[in-house]
């Protein structure tokens, strides 16, 4: 599927839109408990999401953040990095992007750029990306001994079903803003990204952090089997809410709005959907 060989990119049995409904609902049920265990225990836990370009990385990430408190679960993305953080030591400018105790971070592209991206298109030395996959499980190690959390997801997609999402994007205006120059520069590149990608896992895929490959050419699955996956693989229970009650409102003090007139309202631009009356 993700290697030289290239798929078809058929999707067999595709999960029912209403059965896909109530499983994502569950689980994002699970999610809300998930969170409020990180943070009740001040644990700390990253996502790193990664994979070719319309592989579905971000769909499955919002489904993941849909119900979540984004003062606990935060979305990392980061542009390229400024011409100062190009000087820095790689991982640095990840490093800052670590959770606290009780927070989640989930990183949509993470420092594997170097292992892709960089590497294919020739934004980084040979030299540059050897010592990132030397350091790279040098330092995922140092985060786990450090007790942070820590799970790495591969969008694994077809090269057919990915021309077709690409090209549904050039289609659709609202989803337009996804693809870059670059993005049509990668498609062109299929096999040099897969051994990439081949070289990557080789060398990162570790005991203390090892690579999930999640087969997303069905969307709905793919979201179903990684938020499932992520949720066995953290050992987080129930946490007692706080018992909460309404309070009753308090008796009016004489209080009145100031009329409509004096306050500008945005037009009803609803109502014109509307019949005539």
């Amino acid at each position: 599927m993700e290697g030289g060989a290239r798929s078809d990119g058929g999707v067999p049995g595709r999960l029912p839109r209403a059965v896909y409904g109530d499983e994502l609902f569950r689980l994002q049920t699970e999610l809300v408990k998930l969170q409020e265990w990180v943070r009740a225990e001040g644990e700390r836990l990253v996502v790193v999401f990664e994979g070719r370009d319309a592989a579905g990385k971000g769909g499955t990430i919002k489904r993941v953040t849909e119900h979540l408190n984004p003062r606990v679960a935060r979305i990392v993305a980061l542009p390229v990095p400024t011409e100062r953080e190009r000087t820095q030591w790689y991982f640095q400018r990840y490093v800052e992007q670590l959770p606290a105790a009780g927070e989640i971070v989930l990183f949509d592209r993470s420092w594997y750029n170097r292992a892709g991206v960089e590497r294919v298109m020739g934004f980084c030395t040979s030299e540059e990306y050897q010592r990132f996959l030397h350091q790279c499980p040098v330092v995922e190690r140092m985060l786990v001994e450090d007790g942070i959390l820590l799970r790495k997801y591969w969008f694994s997609v077809s090269d057919a079903e990915q021309e077709a999402r690409l090209r549904r994007r050039l289609d659709d205006p609202t989803r337009r803003w996804k693809l870059s120059a670059m993005d049509l520069e990668s498609f062109t590149r299929w096999e040099a990204y897969s051994r990439a990608k081949d070289e990557m896992f080789t060398r990162t895929d570790i005991r203390e952090a090892p690579w999930y490959v999640v087969d997303s050419d069905d969307k709905r699955s793919a979201r179903i089997n990684m938020i499932a996956h992520l949720l066995s693989t953290v050992p987080y229970g129930d946490v007692e809410p706080p018992r909460l009650r309404l309070p009753p409102r308090p008796a009016s003090t004489g209080y009145r709005r100031p009329p409509r007139d004096l306050q500008t309202y945005v037009p009803d631009h609803a109502a014109t959907l509307l019949p005539p009356r």
